[in-house]
């Protein structure tokens, strides 16, 4: 996107106050033509207000207004999630010759970190603001056996809007201790068309993904990296997402839709991001284009939202009103040693960067 001049600036204002008693505030940051507000819960994306064509402005991120919702409710809406995004296969996994169990609950696996997982603690905040970009660094310290994984693991994830319209996502991590498996990654759900206005099938979606990873009746990956060429989940030409969404073939039946793993394409830029994914919703043609670092991203049609709890605008949402796309390592990769691996140990340093590009087309 071209330049724009508006002032970037930054505010924080409570938000509530957990049964524990601890204080959550949001922190509303803009550039003058995009505004985003994260919460100190989950360190959550909870509003992403963008124009569209027209200069209207709508926020297109699914979240609520209110904690209780979001610590009752919220099926992870715009959380960073960890320790571990994604499923584990029974929530166990062996490192270093010693097995470790992670509390279950998706069905018999372990999904996003386990019962509590990063989305439903409260992380310190600090305020970043250059010239050039402003946001907030969250850091969250997951003490050694927290959810059953060793290590104390320290992850800060800092989100900075530019004047470009582009959210950046640096994630970090250090452990210390004992060696561990971590996947951080941010579940925001967006609508372009503005959350609460109903199905994203119309959305046009463009994916740089020569594989994805099939996935048997408990959405565990196979093992097996599969082509998407020639499939549903082809979507290496811009193709609206509900086109063929509702076809017969046997993965998009287990998922009832959309909620597979995109193997991206190898190739990045100088600074070592690839070009994921390009959403475009053409009715008030607000587009999010999505580059990572990450070899890896979940695409999920919101096939379980399922309209029992109202959003930040008083409308319902139900299934196939938003989607995620979670740029990640590959899901139970701890469990399958062909997939890249998400091993930390002590004395590394994890590193990995998304970026969001609003626009219009």
């Amino acid at each position: 996107m071209g330049s724009h001049h508006g002032r970037l600036s930054i505010r924080k204002d409570p938000f509530g106050t957990t049964p524990e008693g601890v204080k959550v505030d949001v922190y509303t940051f803009t550039n003058g033509r995009v505004t985003v507000s994260m919460l100190t819960w989950g360190a959550t994306i909870q509003r992403v207000e963008t124009p569209d064509r027209k200069g209207r402005t709508k926020n297109i991120s699914l979240g609520f207004d209110n904690l209780p919702d979001y610590a009752a409710l919220s099926p992870y809406f715009g959380s960073t999630v960890g320790r571990y995004g994604n499923r584990i296969a029974k929530g166990r996994f062996t490192l270093d010759g010693q097995t470790y169990q992670i509390p279950v609950n998706n069905g018999e696996n372990a999904l996003h970190g386990g019962t509590i997982g990063f989305d439903k603690k409260v992380w310190k905040a600090k305020v970043v603001q250059s010239d050039k970009a402003v946001g907030v660094a969250f850091t969250y310290v997951s003490p050694d056996g927290e959810m059953g994984f060793p290590g104390e693991l320290t992850s800060t994830v800092t989100y900075t809007l530019d004047r470009h319209d582009n959210l950046r996502i640096d994630y970090q991590a250090k452990v210390a201790g004992k060696a561990t498996v971590q996947n951080l990654t941010n579940h925001v759900y967006f609508n372009l068309a503005g959350e609460g206005s109903g199905s994203i099938e119309g959305h046009v979606l463009e994916l740089n993904a020569p594989g994805y990873t099939p996935v048997d009746e408990g959405l565990i990956p196979t093992g097996e990296i599969a082509k998407t060429a020639g499939t549903p989940f082809d979507f290496s030409r811009p193709t609206p997402i509900g086109r063929r969404l509702r076809d017969d073939h046997p993965q998009l039946v287990i998922g009832r839709g959309y909620d597979h793993n995109f193997v991206l394409g190898e190739k990045t830029d100088e600074d070592g991001l690839r070009f994921a994914a390009r959403f475009w919703e053409p009715e008030d043609g607000r587009t999010v284009t999505v580059h990572t670092s990450q070899p890896g991203a979940q695409f999920y049609s919101g096939n379980f939202l399922d309209g029992t709890f109202q959003g930040i605008g008083g409308k319902t949402y139900r299934q196939g009103d938003a989607f995620a796309f979670e740029t990640q390592h590959f899901p139970d990769s701890p469990n399958q040693p062909a997939f890249p691996s998400t091993t930390l140990r002590p004395g590394e340093t994890f590193r990995s960067t998304t970026v969001y590009t609003f626009g219009t087309k």
